[in-house]
């Protein structure tokens, strides 16, 4: 079933072209062309929904709104599906449109709930995309540790809300496998398994003795041999191990990346030349003082950037540019980067570069994710991965679980600085709002187990049945709203609104509970439509915890 919003968007624009106030496209005048916006007014008395369209039309059209809107909602009212959808179409000053919900339609809505089960709020694009998400790319120098854990969250949130929009996502992970940092790792690893100190600026922490101790003798041989770099080569090896560990962390927390990228590939296979030769025939590049310029300042910078250092090294930048090409050499029509809040100096020059190579600006995204503070009793975790100071993501999880640390970072603006109460998070109580929201599923499959032990089933259509019943209407506006909160959410990257719904939906739930007597077997026919209410309650909370990722449990 097409959903709510999105039907009502369609009927507007059929009441637009029905209503005659808009000139015909063979005019002289050419008709305008406007964005058709469907909201929920703030107070309920208003209607289900209402629409601005009127004002917008008024300037162009240079008619009065109250007059455009007057005649939008006889048209609307003329439509025969409208007819079956709405019971009251008004004109409310200064031109807005409000409209209300037929019990009708809320029945076969609900009916339409049921019948998609798990695939309800699912949607799919007007314009589906083929999106490239890059996230977390910690480097392999240590486990992953709680500040790695909010680009994790946030990034696999993020896709799960466009693959529920109907877009087609890639999961992507790149991180440096070379380098001062690696040659450190393997430096470290090397001091401690001779009984030396790490250097100085080396890296520490029991990871560093386990692996130490888990050096193969045959590659402390081989890296011993002339003409090798003993601390790469003891890198490479610690890094990959690394890796392992860091895909097992994020297995657990249900992460998954279709795509591993490394800085060497990139260089390697000649993306960052092939970078360099599409600024160069652009008028973008230059040379002087023996280095290789991007010039940045033709975009507003601050001044131009260096791409390759004088000694021939690619800078970061080089190697982020020529990963942008290789990206969109994919076929991707966007790539969004999740970074930390630590990179806004490198967004701009960035997505400028990108704009200099001939690529769509708007077509590279990179939404900052502010720092989370890990507070214990009120006290702030300090963490350090060189001084082998932090816990870990695996810590976290083991200790308030994947459930509840995903509805903290999912509740979240992912711009917005946060602390994270690690006690409050391990309560199961209705402090813990994911606790309060799956406890409503749990309740739900304890009442249809109830209902089949005393022998009473769901009805199979609500038809006719909330005619009556303001109560149950209630509840089913709410469960309609799942599609657009995911609309929504994937058009802000946000997932905010998602567990704000969730949270929403189970009170409305609870409060029908409280007003409904749902099993009854004095009165069978009115227990079958309200369980058929129910069960639809049921689908739509486990398919808006399963968007974030969350378990909807049968049982508390």
């Amino acid at each position: 079933m097409e959903p709510t919003r999105s039907a009502l968007r369609r009927l507007l624009g059929a009441a637009v072209e029905g209503s005659g106030i808009r000139p015909p496209e063979s005019a002289a005048v050419a008709a305008p062309t406007v964005n058709i916006e469907v909201t929920r007014p703030q107070h309920a008395e208003h209607g289900d929904f209402a629409t601005n369209l009127a004002l917008k039309l008024a300037r162009p059209l240079k008619r009065r709104p109250l007059e455009i809107a007057d005649t939008l909602a006889e048209a609307l009212r003329a439509l025969p599906e409208a007819h079956e959808m709405l019971t009251d179409v008004d004109v409310a000053p200064p031109g807005f449109l409000n409209v209300r919900l037929s019990a009708v339609y809320l029945a076969q809505a609900v009916d339409a709930v049921r019948a998609a089960g798990p695939t309800f709020g699912r949607l799919r694009a007007e314009q589906p995309g083929r999106l490239n998400v890059e996230f977390v790319s910690a480097n392999p120098t240590g486990p992953l540790h709680i500040g790695n854990a909010r680009g994790a969250f946030v990034g696999d949130l993020v896709c799960r809300i466009l693959e529920g929009a109907g877009h087609e996502v890639t999961r992507e992970y790149y991180f440096n496998d070379s380098g001062t940092q690696v040659r450190m790792l393997g430096e470290s690893v090397r001091a401690l398994r001779d009984g030396d100190p790490p250097p100085k600026e080396g890296y520490r922490g029991e990871y560093v003795r386990q692996l130490a101790d888990e050096l193969p003798p045959e590659l402390g041989e081989r890296a011993s041999h002339p003409g090798e770099d003993p601390a790469l080569v003891l890198g490479e090896w610690a890094s990959q191990r690394i890796r392992g560990g860091i895909e097992a962390s994020l297995a657990r927390l249900g992460v998954r990346f279709d795509v591993w990228r490394t800085e060497t590939m990139i260089e390697r296979d000649g993306w960052i030349e092939q970078a360099l030769e599409r600024l160069r025939s652009s008028g973008h590049l230059y040379e002087a003082e023996g280095a290789t310029w991007f010039r940045s300042t033709a975009y507003g910078d601050d001044k131009d950037r260096v791409i390759r250092r004088s000694n021939g090294e690619y800078t970061y930048f080089g190697k982020d540019i020529g990963y942008l090409v290789e990206k969109f050499s994919r076929g991707f029509d966007r790539l969004i980067y999740l970074w930390g809040a630590d990179h806004h100096g490198t967004v701009a020059r960035l997505r400028n570069a990108a704009e200099a190579m001939g690529f769509d600006k708007a077509a590279v995204e990179v939404p900052l994710i502010a720092w989370v503070r890990f507070v214990r009793e009120g006290r702030e975790i300090s963490m350090s991965k060189r001084a082998g100071e932090f816990i870990t993501l695996d810590e976290l999880l083991s200790e308030v679980g994947v459930d509840a640390a995903r509805w903290f970072f999912a509740a979240r603006s992912h711009n917005t600085g946060i602390d994270f109460d690690i006690e409050l998070a391990k309560r199961q109580s209705n402090e813990n709002p994911v606790y309060y929201v799956q406890y409503a599923h749990a309740r739900i499959a304890s009442i249809l187990r109830k209902a089949t032990e005393e022998g009473l089933q769901p009805a199979t259509s609500l038809r006719g049945a909330l005619a009556d019943d303001t109560v149950g209407q209630g509840l089913a506006k709410q469960l309609l709203r799942l599609p657009e909160v995911i609309e929504d959410a994937a058009d802000a990257r946000e997932t905010q609104g998602v567990t704000a719904y969730a949270t929403e939906l189970a009170t409305t739930f609870h409060a029908y509970y409280r007003d409904r007597r749902v099993v009854d077997q004095a009165d069978p026919e009115t227990s079958a439509r309200r369980l058929a209410l129910v069960e639809a309650t049921r689908i739509t909370l486990a398919n808006t915890l399963g968007l974030v990722g969350i378990s909807a449990p049968e049982a508390m």
